[in-house]
């Protein structure tokens, strides 16, 4: 004999549905100012695509530095900023400047990747300074120290790229 519950077992599944359709529904209501919001061009919606951009980049950063971390913090360290730096740099371009069309992609990487190289001494000073002053591998604390530093090289990669970097205005 069938199981009772397994008779039912469609309209869970239909509940189910009916409840992720709403949740769905619900979601992008909720979701609409701020998409609308990052769509625009001023300088706040740009700071916030670019916060939004470091914030997903900064987490590949910490899988790659966990991942890596048996070849040594200052190895693994290198490795996730250059690959990181990489994709922010050129989700900034397109996402956070809408610039594809205006800057090549190896501008991109040149201009703001001489402004990660500061930040990349930064970061590698103070996981030096880390490693000097605690006794053994602390990874979260290591991360949220390149995090910080990282926040601070961020907000001056921002200027750098809003206000000295920017493709000058095509003459009418």
């Amino acid at each position: 004999m069938t199981c009772p519950s397994l008779l039912r077992r469609g309209h869970a599944a239909e509940a189910l549905g009916d409840l992720a359709r709403t949740t769905t529904q619900w979601a992008k209501g909720a979701a609409a100012p701020l998409t609308a919001r990052l769509q625009r061009d001023d300088t706040l919606a740009q700071f916030l695509r670019f916060v939004l951009v470091g914030s997903v980049t900064t987490a590949l950063y910490a899988a790659f530095f966990v991942a890596l971390r048996s070849w040594g913090y200052l190895p693994a360290h290198l490795v996730a900023t250059a690959v990181s730096t990489v994709l922010a740099n050129e989700l900034h371009r397109r996402r956070t400047f809408r610039a594809g069309e205006r800057v090549h992609w190896f501008t991109a990487q040149w201009e703001a990747g001489g402004v990660t190289i500061l930040g990349l001494l930064a970061t590698s000073t103070a996981l030096g300074w880390l490693d000097a002053v605690t006794e053994g591998d602390h990874p979260v604390l290591q991360i949220a120290t390149v995090a910080a530093v990282t926040a601070f090289i961020g907000a001056m990669r921002f200027l750098a790229l809003r206000w000295i970097f920017r493709p000058e205005p095509a003459l009418s």
